[in-house]
C-alpha cells in the first residue's frame, strides 16, 4: 500500500516534476484516478524501471515542496 495521499491537484504537480526528470515519458501515460495510489506507483515502476521504495520516496519529496522546482 503506498504511503502516501494524492489529490488531483497535486498529482498534477508531480506528474510535471516526474515529466521533467524522465522526458521520455508521455503525459498520456501518466494517468491517475483518486484513492489509486498503489496503480499509480506500479505503472511508474514499470515506466521508469525502478523499485517501488524509490518511487514512493520520489513522489513524497514531490509533495514535501510543491511548489519547488526539484524532484
Amino acid at each position: 500500500m503506498a504511503n502516501f495521499t494524492l489529490t488531483p491537484d497535486a498529482w498534477e504537480r508531480v506528474k510535471i516534476k516526474f515529466l521533467r526528470k524522465y522526458r521520455d515519458l508521455a503525459q498520456v501515460e501518466l494517468s491517475f484516478v483518486p484513492g489509486q495510489e498503489d496503480q499509480l506507483v506500479q505503472q511508474l515502476m514499470a515506466l521508469v524501471k525502478r523499485d517501488q521504495a524509490y518511487i514512493e520516496f520520489t513522489i513524497r519529496k514531490a509533495l514535501a515542496d510543491p511548489a519547488g522546482n526539484r524532484l
